[in-house]
């Protein structure tokens, strides 16, 4: 993470790669530690047994420390000299002065509709074995059509891949150039629907009461839901820059 990061961030032109590195060191580790933290906390305060030890806790944290973090660190450093050493190097002929991005977009083109629209498509593709995660996880149930599952990943990959570029390509031909955040944001919304079906499923499929078991439901859905959007705003981001880095470097324009 540290390597890829350092790499295309240095790339694109930032400066600030020490604050890179430790963004990208604390992006997961963070709030995910924060979730299971106050988890255990409860957990804790009710004396159950799925509270995870101290000593547990201080192993993990130490393995981050020792391990993860420095490596991350390690990478981030190699992929900022070697993108110092091999920038990029496609340009695009044109004697088109730059222009200031148009103020009004087609309501196609907005950043509210764009990143809206690119989580519902592949949300749609993976209702169903969602609804069998869930019922596996939550309500005990036997879960056995992995192959199915497997599927289900490969297509979500490849729906939240082309219509984040589809919807890429409205905005530049809006004249919209600032591609990077919104191709991210586009990916990783899928996130805020798989958080929101968790709502769904408690209210009409589950049968749970009491505050630790809520909040074990919904602390570990958000957990879920964030590495969803962590995963598949790189998937979008990825299969944008390669659109963009193919269509811009055959570019014809003189």
């Amino acid at each position: 993470a540290g390597f890829v990061s350092s790499l295309y961030y240095t790339r694109f032109g930032g400066e600030y790669w020490i604050l890179n590195i430790m963004t990208t060191s604390l992006t997961f580790i963070g709030p995910f530690s924060l979730i299971a933290g106050s988890l255990n906390f409860i957990a804790y305060s009710y004396g159950s047994s799925s509270t995870v030890p101290f000593m547990t806790i201080f192993i993990l944290l130490l393995i981050w420390g020792l391990v993860t973090f420095p490596l991350t660190v390690l990478g981030g450093i190699s992929g900022k000299h070697i993108a110092e050493k091999y920038p990029f190097t496609f340009q695009i002929p044109s004697r088109v002065r730059p222009r200031e991005l148009r103020k009004k977009v087609p309501w196609y083109a907005s950043s509210y509709f764009q990143i809206t629209f690119a989580g519902f498509l592949p949300f749609s593709a993976i209702y169903m074995e969602l609804f069998f995660i869930f019922a596996s996880v939550w309500n005990q149930k036997l879960y056995t059509l992995y192959g199915i599952l497997s599927l289900a990943f490969i297509l979500l990959i490849l729906v939240t891949g082309m219509i984040t570029i589809a919807l890429i390509y409205f905005q530049l031909n809006a004249e919209d150039h600032q591609w990077w955040w919104r191709s991210y944001l586009c990916g990783s919304s899928i996130g805020g629907f798989i958080f929101a079906y968790s709502f769904y499923y408690f209210m009409f499929k589950s049968e749970m009461f009491g505050f630790m078991q809520i909040a074990f439901y919904f602390g570990y859905s958000l957990a879920i839901s964030y590495v969803a959007a962590l995963i598949l705003g790189t998937v979008g981001f990825f299969s944008t820059f390669s659109f963009v880095q193919y269509i811009y470097s055959n570019s014809k324009l003189a």
